[in-house]
């Protein structure tokens, strides 16, 4: 989106990942932080998405949430091509 967030017109998906410990079972809380900001952002509307948030014993650089997303975005610019 160019850094233009009105670009965004859904977002789609977020993945979390969770740095935890075998008997800890609450990523999917952990993970409510990312998708209460995304709806925040974005409103219900556009925010609102699917989700999956999952333990994980180490994660790159010692971090504690690792999220990803995938949205969709209107540029007509690209939609030329």
């Amino acid at each position: 989106c160019g850094g233009n967030l009105d670009k965004v017109t859904k977002v789609l998906k977020i993945e979390g990942f969770v740095n935890c410990t075998e008997d800890f079972g609450d990523m999917p809380q952990v993970v409510n932080g990312c998708s209460d900001f995304l709806i925040e952002v974005f409103g219900s509307d556009i925010g609102a998405h699917s989700r999956f948030a999952v333990g994980c014993s180490s994660l790159p650089f010692g971090v504690a949430v690792e999220t990803g997303a995938v949205v969709e975005i209107n540029d007509s610019e690209l939609s030329r091509f």
